[in-house]
């Protein structure tokens, strides 16, 4: 699979916006020319800024905010594939189905941010006071989604299957952008660290031009974010088939005396 991954939460409202490579790995299991069962590991990366961030809040314009952030992102999921079409591979009309996915994916990310041309991850530095003495602990960095989308595929010849599709992932961390909570007051630990590490603390903490209240809202939504892969897909068929079901007429084939193999 080849294509693009994109997220929406506190810092990108806009689908596609800031959209960058993506790619991996599929395979597919065919059980009947109606559904099919898949597992895929993909690859990707999402990011996004607040000067590109359109959210509104009432009178406030998110983009004095000034949070930016990207990262990597690793997917392994599996999935169950259902086609409007019976999808056949030679001796039928339907070579061609939309169909629509659904499963469940473990993944990882690390949001990180640049200053000073420097490149830091922020989930170490605890950016909304985590790990803090009376502060939430920090996030983890992997997590679970659940993906859904849809797609068209299309049967060329009898062992190449290509097609496109879209994919959205719920997941059950507000954390993908480093962005989920209030802002922190780290006035009290400046005479603890080295001068250059507060710096950059308190520059990913707030790097906004306006100095906010500690404790006040420094996210857009309390909601999950989400992630997305959309491309185009290239799968190969395999395995012997005088063994497994012929997917044109999903009976098992017969040898020459007419038994059933």
């Amino acid at each position: 699979m080849i294509g693009t991954s994109f997220y929406l939460g506190d810092l990108n409202s806009m689908p596609f916006r800031d959209a960058q490579f993506a790619g991996g790995l599929v395979y597919r299991y065919n059980f009947t020319p109606r559904w099919a069962l898949r597992a895929n590991v993909l690859f990707g990366k999402i990011s996004a800024s607040d000067a590109k961030n359109v959210a509104m809040n009432g009178s406030w314009d998110y983009r004095q905010r000034k949070l930016s952030f990207s990262s990597p992102i690793t997917e392994a999921s599996v999935q169950v594939e259902i086609n409007f079409l019976k999808l056949y591979y030679s001796g039928y009309n339907n070579r061609v189905s939309p169909y629509i996915f659904g499963g469940v994916a473990a993944f990882s990310f690390n949001p990180q941010a640049v200053f000073n041309g420097v490149t830091y991850d922020l989930q170490p530095i605890g950016t909304e006071g985590q790990g803090r003495p009376g502060m939430a602990k920090k996030y983890g960095l992997t997590s679970f989604a659940v993906p859904f989308g849809i797609g068209v595929k299309a049967n060329i010849g009898k062992y190449i299957c290509i097609g496109a599709e879209w994919g959205m992932r719920f997941t059950i961390t507000n954390y993908l952008d480093d962005v989920g909570g209030l802002y922190f007051d780290f006035s009290p630990y400046e005479e603890k660290m080295p001068a250059e590490f507060f710096e950059v603390i308190s520059h990913f903490a707030d790097p906004s031009d306006i100095v906010h209240r500690p404790g006040s809202q420094r996210y857009s939504t309390k909601s999950p974010d989400w992630y997305s892969f959309a491309g185009v897909t290239l799968t190969v068929r395999i395995g012997n088939e005088r063994k497994t079901c012929d997917l044109q007429t999903n009976v098992k084939l017969k040898d020459k005396r007419g038994k059933k193999k």
